[in-house]
């Protein structure tokens, strides 16, 4: 097959629907065209009957659904979108009805600006298509510079929008509103703020942190905007109150899971429908990662503000016994006996506690029977004077085993 008119034509073409459609007249498959954070640009109308399951979702959403994302990143197919200039196949992956694939970025001077996939149905692409789709692929990429540029302007002044409103930059409201008229921004109803920080100081480290957060912001049902500020990434959602924080715990789950390794804190503000609110929700972020940080927790503590409670006071608290001499005497006793004995009493305590020193639920957690359970109880009341019925004294142990947990961390 002489492919050389088609590819001449593609050449000359500079609307994405029309590549699309000739491409797909070309290999006779269902074709998409993404860009680089995999939002749906562009897809073929002929074969549209033909398209699998995840390709009908990414159509339906305009963008990968964050399963889709996901699973990808931990195949480490979103690896080699990133590394491999050549055409290459991805496996059927059924878990998120996906049939097999052919993809190649679209990139312009080694940066990539999309990709195009190609569901390979029966029968496969040939050598020579192969080659097609990637002589394609780079007058593609040119287009989709040229459509970037603009973009990314218009996106750097919105960022910067909303960092000067994280800052309270502006005088009046009726300044910011102005602002965000002249910027075409279309202020949310009600918002959230997430801001993710990290302990790293490498740049490389920090471009992928804010890339992966971009990718899985993309993935969600609200509008996102993401953007960077030295160590840490601030991603501000809009939309209906009620479906805010669901989102952010679904975006925070995501990211930890790709940066586990890292350092990586995160931190969920209340959500609010007054713009004036905002740095308050962006500082309510802030500060559940700071106290991540100061407890050395980057992946256990509750992400949002709302659940903080007693936490947000533990370096206020520490820093007092540390000026006191402070040591919570039963704990080291306790401490000792897992250390000599090799038990588990001080993980007791603590799960004992979080459950309200309720026998059963405790036991369901520790994986143990009720009886071992009260065996461990007697044990701590014959080494300790803790008395779990008073109040005060389960306060105390409480903030005192998150900051004996911290020291060893």
């Amino acid at each position: 097959m002489d492919l050389t008119q088609p590819l001449e034509k593609i050449l000359s073409l500079t609307d994405l629907n029309e590549m699309t459609d000739v491409i797909s007249g070309v290999l006779k498959k269902p074709v998409v065209i993404e860009d680089d954070r995999f939002s749906l640009l562009a897809y073929s109308s002929y074969y549209i009957e033909q398209f699998d399951q995840a390709n009908q979702q990414t159509i339906f959403s305009k963008s990968w659904t964050t399963s889709i994302l996901k699973t990808f990143m931990d195949e480490g197919i979103v690896d080699q979108l990133k590394s491999m200039w050549e055409p290459f196949r991805v496996k059927e992956i059924q878990e998120i009805g996906l049939n097999q694939r052919v993809v190649v970025s679209a990139r312009f001077k080694e940066h990539i600006l999309g990709y195009i996939w190609v569901q390979e149905t029966e029968p496969s692409l040939t050598e020579q298509e192969l080659t097609f789709l990637h002589d394609v692929s780079f007058h593609i990429g040119k287009v989709l510079h040229k459509k970037n540029q603009l973009a990314r302007r218009r996106d750097e002044r919105k960022n910067d929008f909303f960092r000067k409103l994280i800052h309270q930059s502006y005088q009046t409201d009726s300044e910011m509103k102005w602002e965000a008229a002249q910027l075409n921004i279309a202020l949310p109803s009600s918002f959230i703020v997430t801001v993710f920080l990290l302990d790293s100081i490498e740049e490389e480290t920090i471009d992928d942190l804010y890339e992966t957060i971009a990718l899985f912001a993309n993935t969600l049902d609200q509008p996102a905007h993401v953007f960077t500020d030295h160590l840490q990434v601030t991603v501000l959602l809009g939309g209906p109150s009620e479906e805010l924080p669901a989102s952010a715990r679904v975006l925070v789950r995501t990211v930890r899971s790709q940066f586990q390794e890292h350092g990586l804190y995160s931190g969920i503000g209340n959500a609010y429908s007054s713009m004036a609110m905002l740095r308050k929700s962006y500082l309510e972020a802030l500060e559940v990662c700071r106290t991540a940080a100061f407890l050395h927790d980057s992946s256990e503590m509750e992400p949002e503000y709302s659940r903080l409670g007693i936490l947000r006071y533990l370096e206020t608290i520490a820093q007092y016994h540390l000026s006191t001499h402070y040591v919570n005497e039963d704990l080291l006793k306790l401490r000792q006996k897992d250390a000599d004995a090799h038990s588990d009493l001080v993980r007791t305590v603590e799960v004992f506690l979080l459950n309200n020193c309720r026998i059963k639920p405790t036991a369901e957690e520790l994986f143990i029977h009720t009886n071992t359970l009260k065996y461990r109880l007697r044990q701590i009341d014959e080494l300790t004077s803790i008395n779990f019925d008073d109040f005060h004294t389960r306060c105390q142990l409480y903030i005192d085993l998150q900051l004996m947990k911290r020291d060893l961390r």
